[in-house]
């Protein structure tokens, strides 16, 4: 991660005058639009249908794939489609099929269909987190070294707007036009950004596929694994944003059937709230590790997403609250946005720059267990203990993540240097 101010700041000016950057803004986006249609819209679509809060708790589970997805990547690293090269014929291939899915998921009623819808909701993430790994590759491989933190600047602000259009948006669509043309809809929008994958430009410097699986799987696997303290590194990935990923896996429900919001109400205000906190706090997050360095931020920071739990156990108390909502959903996105930032920083640094495709969306998947398998047990512990203390349970859940990165100060503080 870049530490010049160039990493930090992007104008306009220079995402249209640059094809390569803005084909990572354009890929962003396109990352980040399916991924609210399987996890929190979806919730919402569940919970106005009238199904009770386990079985959306159980749908959780459809996002999987996000965690598995390193398992296929060096498939789609050793394999080139006969069209458009390596990177893009994948991406493009992809971004189809990903359309067609949400198509189809969209004429279901999940009343009458929910099994279908199941298996619908998990291929859309499947194909969702495949397109993700190939999206990685190819601003890899096609940012030039001087453009690497305006492009992934690039990318995160396309992810959050696609992010904010199928969640906020489609959530206040669905109160006008219905579920079903709401998901018409965002399909045809995944399917135009086949178009701008055809605009993109091919990586100026061309590399060689690997020539077998095992040189693509084996050695970035050999190199991590045999570093000293990695089971360590390994429990910190998954346990640090613990706590959060448990607060938020049923945040929509909670909102709507906790509370008694209406659909249109989250995706109008809290979805709103929560987007705009969320682009905040990773401007306030870059700026505060260029000051603190990546252990204090990530303990500062780490200590502010799991306090953040404590407004929703709040907000459950109080009930219908609007003020009281959009302080619990400002706040927690600010906190955890920061975290996240951090974190990501985290993540790079831990990665050899020989293997960093593979290694990062390793890394990215284990991180994403918390986020993914959480859900049953969050459903289950609502069900139990009800709402408030259910939030408090989420935040006393951030200490061994926190208690962990204290007793690996020192191997962080490396990791610092090393940058």
């Amino acid at each position: 991660m870049s530490s010049d101010h160039s990493s930090r700041s992007l104008r306009l000016a220079d995402v249209l005058g640059n094809r390569r950057v803005a084909a990572a803004l354009t890929l962003g986006f396109a990352s980040g639009l399916p991924f609210a249609l399987s996890q929190g819209t979806l919730q919402g679509w569940l919970a106005e249908t009238g199904l009770n809060i386990k079985t959306i708790g159980w749908f959780t589970l459809v996002g999987v794939p996000y965690n598995l997805k390193f398992l296929w990547a060096p498939l789609l690293d050793r394999y080139v489609p006969p069209f458009l090269g390596r990177r893009r014929g994948w991406i493009v291939l992809l971004q189809a099929l990903v359309a067609l899915v949400i198509a189809v998921l969209g004429l279901q009623a999940p009343g009458d269909a929910i099994y279908v819808v199941a298996v619908l909701s998990l291929l859309l993430a499947f194909l969702s987190s495949s397109q993700d790994v190939v999206i990685d590759a190819y601003r890899t491989d096609s940012l030039r070294p001087e453009e690497r933190g305006m492009g992934s600047t690039a990318v995160q602000i396309g992810w959050r707007v696609a992010f904010y259009v199928s969640g906020a948006l489609a959530m206040v669509l669905s109160g006008v036009i219905g579920w079903r043309a709401t998901y018409l809809t965002m399909a045809a929008i995944m399917g135009a950004t086949t178009l701008l994958t055809f605009l993109a430009p091919e990586p100026e410097v061309r590399v060689q596929a690997p020539r077998t699986l095992q040189e693509a799987v084996v050695e970035p696997i050999r190199e991590f694994f045999g570093r000293p303290g990695v089971v360590a590194v390994l429990l910190l990935v998954v346990l640090y944003k613990l706590g959060d990923a448990a607060a938020l896996s049923l945040s929509t429900a909670f909102l709507i059937k906790g509370v008694g919001f209406t659909a249109a109400q989250v995706g109008a205000v809290a979805k709103t709230t929560s987007i705009t906190a969320t682009i905040i706090g990773t401007v306030l997050g870059g700026l505060a590790f260029a000051r603190l360095g990546l252990y204090r931020s990530l303990f500062v920071f780490g200590v502010l997403q799991a306090a953040t739990n404590l407004l929703y156990s709040l907000l459950a108390v109080k009930g219908h609250d609007l003020s009281v909502m959009v302080l619990a959903v400002g706040i927690d996105n600010l906190a955890g946005a920061m975290a996240a930032t951090i974190f990501g920083a985290f993540v790079m640094a831990l990665c050899d720059p020989r293997f960093s495709a593979f290694q990062f969306a390793l890394l990215s998947a284990l991180a994403a267990l918390s986020r993914t398998f959480v859900g049953p047990v969050s459903a289950v512990l609502v069900a139990q203990v009800g709402w408030p203390m259910f939030f408090v349970i989420c935040f006393l859940t951030g200490a061994p993540g926190l208690l962990l990165l204290w007793r690996m100060r020192a191997r962080v503080e490396a990791l610092d240097q090393v940058r």
